[in-house]
């Protein structure tokens, strides 16, 4: 999964598509995924830096990054 590629991203978790001018705003853990999306890290590098950082079991990451993802889906912020 990508993140397009004109999104623009605040370090407060401010998002916007310049595409649809579109914005929302996200918790320090989705700013944190975005980043690593935008840094096009696989899911699990991305889970690797999280699971590592917030010291949460693999369940609890799975089922709330493929959520996480949901949402940036249906807001079309993936390509």
């Amino acid at each position: 999964m990508k993140l397009k590629k004109n999104i623009a991203l605040s370090d407060s978790g401010f998002i916007f598509d310049p595409g649809t001018g579109n914005s929302f705003t996200t918790n320090p853990i989705g700013l944190q995924m975005i980043q690593l999306l935008k840094q096009e890290k696989t899911p699990k590098e991305i889970e690797a830096e999280i699971r590592d950082e917030y010291q949460i079991d693999a369940i609890t990451f799975e089922k709330d990054y493929f959520d996480f993802i949901s949402v940036l889906a249906k807001l079309k912020l993936l390509e």
